[in-house]
């Protein structure tokens, strides 16, 4: 909106710059966060009697939660696109795409979360239904947004710290770029298991491929090693809203937390994650500096694996966060240290563009 306002008033150009748009939706999704955060609270307080459940063999400390609200990941998506919607330019198409899988595993997670505080269970949605959403959307959106990649790198694969290594997968990258996306979203939401943990994860990530988005799709991007991509730099704003959106959702989720993100974020934000990745041309990068997204996620494969062979757990308990507080760590612990890990990885991926 602010983009077109622009644009029809004839202002100068440094309104309409993608840095100052990055700035503002950054700034709008926080403040719209902070403002509306105790609301939704309330809304959500109301219309949960029980909170979302908490798992009885898990750490004891957790017991403490219950009666917690979930499904606050609506206020990171709806500021987020809120803020989006207002600085974006809004006939880019990759924008669009951003918005289509934030509102459809948005939707899948909200319902995931529904059933399981209406009906008290984690169980929820089937594994299939879920699956078949969140394979079918992403086909639309590795779709879409080759389409609108140049059709020379339309179907590569690049190789962090090599310049000139990729790969064409031809249309085999599709079927990669979908599990890309789908995996990301799981990840992060095995990872949706302490006060502050994901939000803190996801703000790193989406930080780092903010400032990826921002090069690629401008000038900059002869100076890195990095693939140049049209309209990519209308993405760093989608971006910006969303990190903007989790620092605003942190202030309500610092420990004791007073909501949980639930499915409704977790699993629509770590989509996102992943078409961004996509959209970039990023996606080996996306597992670097999305690592303890990666750990989370294996730890619990491990872990079923093992059980199935041989009765016993591997760690001790799944996913991995889990695991270092029954090792006796403190919540607050497991979170700074895996957010630090989170940092060191974002730092190794930023060398990757920029290695010789």
């Amino acid at each position: 909106m602010l983009y077109y306002l622009s644009e029809l008033f004839s202002a100068p150009s440094a309104l309409t710059a993608v840095y100052l748009r990055m700035f503002l939706a950054f700034m709008t999704a926080v403040i719209l966060s902070l403002c509306f955060g105790e609301k939704l609270i309330a809304v959500l307080h109301h219309h949960q009697a029980h909170g979302q459940p908490i798992r009885e063999d898990g750490p004891q400390t957790h017991l403490a939660k219950k009666g917690t609200p979930t499904m606050g990941g609506l206020l990171i998506l709806g500021t987020g696109i809120l803020s989006t919607l207002f600085y974006a330019n809004l006939s880019n198409p990759l924008v669009w795409i951003c918005v289509l899988v934030l509102l459809v595993y948005g939707f899948v997670g909200f319902a995931d979360d529904y059933v399981k505080v209406t009906k008290e269970t984690s169980n929820a949605m089937s594994a299939k239904m879920k699956l078949f959403l969140q394979f079918t959307t992403a086909l639309v959106a590795v779709g879409v947004t080759s389409y609108f990649t140049a059709e020379e790198t339309r179907f590569t694969l690049s190789f962090p710290y090599f310049k000139t290594l990729a790969i064409n997968l031809w249309y085999f990258y599709i079927p990669l770029a979908m599990i890309v996306i789908v995996g990301a979203s799981n990840a992060v939401n095995l990872s949706d298991g302490l006060d502050g943990l994901a939000g803190g994860l996801l703000v790193v990530a989406f930080a780092f491929f903010m400032v990826v988005a921002y090069i690629c799709g401008g000038n900059l991007a002869q100076y890195f090693y990095i693939t140049p991509i049209a309209g990519a730099s209308e993405v760093a704003i989608v971006c910006a809203a969303i990190i903007g959106g989790c620092v605003g959702f942190l202030w309500f989720n610092a420990p004791p937390a007073k909501v949980f993100m639930g499915d409704t974020g977790s699993l629509s934000l770590g989509a996102l994650l992943g078409t961004v990745a996509i959209i970039v041309k990023q996606e080996i990068l996306l597992a670097i500096v999305g690592g303890i997204f990666v750990i989370e996620a294996i730890s619990v494969m491990i872990q079923v694996f093992w059980y199935r062979r041989t009765g016993k757990r591997f760690f001790r308990m799944a996913p991995i966060h889990h695991h270092f507080e029954q090792l006796g760590w403190k919540e607050t612990t497991v979170v700074l240290r895996f957010w630090i890990v989170a940092l060191l990885l974002a730092i190794t991926g930023l060398l990757a563009l920029i290695a010789k």
